[in-house]
């Protein structure tokens, strides 16, 4: 597990507003929700939706094309 270091912001009755981490605290949080995110896209993925390498070049090929 992520050992995270939490600084609370308060306001005048102590009442928590906010939590800073530091930066690569912060960065390592992004990546790991970026890898979640992108590891439940390609378990929703579906498998007939797979191209050849040929399908892909076409494919690519065609939206170079329309720019």
């Amino acid at each position: 597990m992520l050992d995270i270091k939490k600084i609370y912001v308060t306001d005048s009755k102590k009442r928590p507003l906010a939590v800073q981490v530091d930066i690569k605290t912060f960065e390592r949080i992004e990546q790991v929700l970026e890898d979640y995110a992108l590891g439940k896209l390609i378990e929703e993925n579906d498998p007939e939706d797979i191209l050849s390498v040929a399908e892909s070049k076409a494919y690519y090929s065609k939206l170079r094309d329309k720019k």
